[in-house]
């Protein structure tokens, strides 16, 4: 009975990464990365940091695909193009890209979201 109460109690609990965090998804839809620009003018498009979010854990980027973790609000790619980039989310669609342990200046934002549900 013990035994039951115990996987009744993993079952019920959110998952939870090493790091603590539990465990997430990232809205689907094309996220553009950018820096900001000089003062009052317009932010720099930074296209090798952009990416589209296609799956529950998966993305595109300009030179092809791979996956990504959520834990918490950290962003870790996991393979592909941008293996091993951090980011943190801020809030909903926006995203810093991670320098130096911190966040740093490029953004990527929910550009458009996916039709996909």
């Amino acid at each position: 009975m013990r035994a039951l109460a115990f996987i009744f109690c993993l079952i019920a609990s959110p998952a939870l990464a090493a790091s603590g965090g539990p465990l997430g998804t990232l809205m689907l839809g094309r996220y553009d990365c950018e820096r900001p620009g000089p003062p009052a003018a317009p932010a720099v498009p930074e296209p090798d940091w952009s990416f589209a979010v296609t799956t529950s854990s998966r993305y595109v980027a300009k030179s092809g695909e791979g996956t990504y973790l959520l834990t918490g609000n950290t962003v870790t790619m996991t393979s592909g193009p941008l293996d091993g980039t951090k980011l943190v989310r801020l809030r909903g669609g926006f995203l810093r890209v991670v320098e130096n342990g911190k966040p740093g200046p490029v953004r990527c934002v929910l550009a458009r979201r996916s039709d996909k549900h």
